[in-house]
């Protein structure tokens, strides 16, 4: 996961999040009308709608995560900043981003890794121990937040898939690829009709939500649509291959933070991908991006078939965002929409949904949800011979 290279650095829509305090949402959709004359909509009056604007609102709560995406001119912005200063139900204000779904481009140090054996598994799933786990996902609800999904696509016949778009003009379908790679890797089929199997919690219930466009770029607002569609479905993992980049030293969101942390305690563990943006072939490591960087997301790391740290992959570079964990995301096989079927490509995106599917089968095998599954991702993480700051506690591994 990364921007693109000529994406600017302050990427944003024109919209603000709102935080609103906890278990303040009725008094804090208030305060948006009292203080600066916003009229919002929660999402069960919307009726779904994941739009800011739906029946005329000005803005959009997401009751079950305690925020809202609005529209608001400078005065009205100026009039929100000052509530966030006083006591009240709002708790923090931040202009909307822009966020984007990236693989890495395959370099020659990519390439000159040793040949895996791919004849019946994928080298990602031999890597994490899959072929060898009873563990199946069945009965686990894992959501997929990327550019869609391709639900006609042959290997996903007869599975449970629930799709729903939060892309205004676009319908669940996956225009772009990335989103059907994603799902694949977590929870698509080990033993497909093609070789290799390349699936990790191959019987859980997939949620397919679309923030990305078509194009690969979505925003906030989407993000935290589909987040509250996640949790309110009580799913118990979200995969998220998508994000932004920040500099060095940038201050992580006290938006999603708290959004994180919030479906933490309802059962529902994010994980997301760290960034692409490093160039360690020239000695450069790019900070966590968002929003990886908050403490309450796993942030994931990527690897490459000789346990190698991926050339993009993003470290701990300060005391802001951390790598928690990595996972196989160099050169990696999965599913892609028709007619092409398959696709191999690398990124923190595609160790995102080793991770996402390695959690899927940790909670089925132990009952463990939301903070207890994250800590036990991390406990039975392989330590690898590198540094912390780039792989955190090590190589998922599954149950």
């Amino acid at each position: 996961m990364s921007t693109p290279e000529n994406s600017p650095q302050d990427d944003t829509t024109g919209r603000y999040l709102v935080l609103l305090a906890d278990d303040s949402v009725a008094a804090g959709t208030r305060e948006l009308h009292r203080v600066a004359g916003i009229r919002a909509t929660s999402t069960a009056e919307a009726a779904g709608s994941a739009y800011p604007g739906a029946h005329g609102a000005d803005g959009l709560v997401f009751d079950r995560l305690g925020v809202a995406v609005v529209d608001a001119d400078a005065d009205q912005a100026e009039a929100l900043a000052r509530a966030v200063d006083e006591p009240g139900p709002i708790a923090a204000l931040e202009q909307e981003r822009r966020v984007y779904a990236i693989s890495a481009t395959i370099e020659a140090d990519d390439a000159a890794a040793p040949p895996a054996d791919e004849t019946t598994y994928t080298w990602g799933l031999q890597a994490v121990g899959a072929p060898l786990s009873k563990a199946t996902g069945a009965g686990i609800r894992v959501a997929v937040l990327d550019t869609g999904f391709d639900a006609e696509h042959p290997d996903f016949a007869g599975r449970t898939v629930t799709t729903s778009s939060f892309v205004q003009g676009e319908d669940a379908a996956d225009g772009h690829g990335h989103g059907t790679h994603c799902i694949g890797t977590a929870t698509g089929p080990r033993e497909p009709a093609t070789r290799p199997g390349y699936g990790l919690a191959y019987q859980a219930e997939i949620f397919a939500g679309k923030v990305l466009s078509n194009e690969g770029s979505g925003n906030d607002g989407g993000i935290l649509a589909g987040i509250a569609w996640a949790v309110s479905n009580n799913c118990h993992v979200v995969s998220m291959s998508l994000g932004a980049t920040v500099r060095a030293g940038t201050p992580y969101s006290t938006v999603y933070e708290s959004v994180a942390a919030r479906a933490l305690a309802q059962g529902t563990l994010i994980v997301a991908a760290a960034g692409n943006d490093s160039k360690r072939q020239n000695g450069v490591i790019a900070p966590v991006g968002h929003p990886a960087n908050c403490p309450s997301i796993l942030a994931v790391g990527a690897i490459d078939v000789a346990t190698a740290v991926g050339w993009f992959s993003c470290g701990t570079v300060d005391k802001i965002g951390a790598v928690d964990v990595v996972a196989p995301g160099v050169d990696v096989y999965s599913s892609w929409p028709r007619p092409k079927l398959y696709n191999k490509i690398s990124g923190t995106s595609m160790a995102t949904p080793h991770v996402a599917g390695i959690a899927a089968l940790i909670s089925q095998a132990t009952g463990a949800r939301g903070w207890e599954l994250w800590a036990r991702l991390a406990q039975s993480a392989r330590r690898l011979s590198l540094v912390s700051t780039d792989v955190g506690a090590g190589l998922v591994l599954a149950p």
